[in-house]
């Protein structure tokens, strides 16, 4: 029979302390271990409800602090002294605190801003309502006895919190996600790029060699033709074409 096969009614510590006494290999080990995690988990969901409704789901609040209290049961030393709440509760919040300062966020944030921007929120909630309006970032900023600086740089990073999915849909699209209302990248961007790279290739050559490649491309002009246009033969002007046509070919990136 196991040491604990009557569930006696023992409290965290006693149960913990009794665990410390057993050897390493001993089964009830993990089972003292289980218990405690079993009793203490109801606690565990209260505290994360605290932090309901701040833009995370109750069910990722509740794994954060359950993985928290296995910690707490894990870390916990009863020779210390201390009532595992009194150990375990602190553990929790502060694992809780925690991701939402770390993981919670849409973009990476410095972890003086992300511990800042609640400090401005609550500042800013009690100055609303002590003076009756919205308070400025400067009476925040004094309020909180920062630089505005600094104030100002956590309100703009509060934004980064949640950053919105291209494929949700806002409030009255029908439907229709954030992302079918972006334009797409236009084509001609390319075609930009292009000239602004051929620009200094073609004020490096020849104005002749110029003209005849531009009576070519854009005049569609055969080759008989430009050559009666710039007085030259149409073997000359092949020539010349093909040697303008390779330098293009060598000096612009592939």
């Amino acid at each position: 029979m196991t040491i604990l096969a009557e569930r006696t009614p023992l409290s965290a510590e006693q149960l913990l302390s009794l665990r410390d006494g057993l050897p390493p290999d001993h089964p009830d080990r993990a089972r003292i271990r289980s218990r405690v995690i079993e009793e203490h988990l109801p606690m565990a969901g209260r505290l994360a409800r605290r932090f309901a409704g701040r833009g995370e789901l109750i069910e990722d609040l509740a794994q954060v602090a359950a993985l928290a209290l296995i910690k707490a049961v894990d870390g916990y030393d009863p020779g210390q002294q201390v009532p595992f709440t009194g150990y375990a509760v602190p553990f929790i919040l502060g694992a809780l605190k925690r991701h939402f300062r770390d993981a919670a966020w849409g973009m990476r944030v410095p972890r003086a801003v992300k511990e800042l921007g609640p400090q401005v929120a609550t500042a800013a909630h009690e100055l609303s309502q002590q003076r009756g309006h919205l308070p400025t970032a400067a009476e925040i900023a004094e309020h909180l006895h920062v630089a505005l600086a600094d104030v100002l740089t956590a309100m703009e990073a509060w934004h980064a919190y949640r950053v919105l999915s291209l494929n949700t849909s806002p409030a009255g699209s029908a439907g229709v996600d954030l992302i079918d209302s972006i334009g797409e990248v236009d084509r001609r961007y390319t075609a930009v790029e292009d000239r602004m790279c051929l620009r200094p290739v073609l004020a490096a050559i020849p104005p002749r060699d110029r003209r005849i490649l531009a009576l070519r491309v854009y005049a569609r002009m055969s080759q008989s033709e430009i050559a009666e246009e710039v007085g030259l033969s149409q073997m000359h002007v092949s020539r010349l074409l093909k040697r303008t046509l390779e330098r293009l070919r060598e000096q612009l990136p592939q």
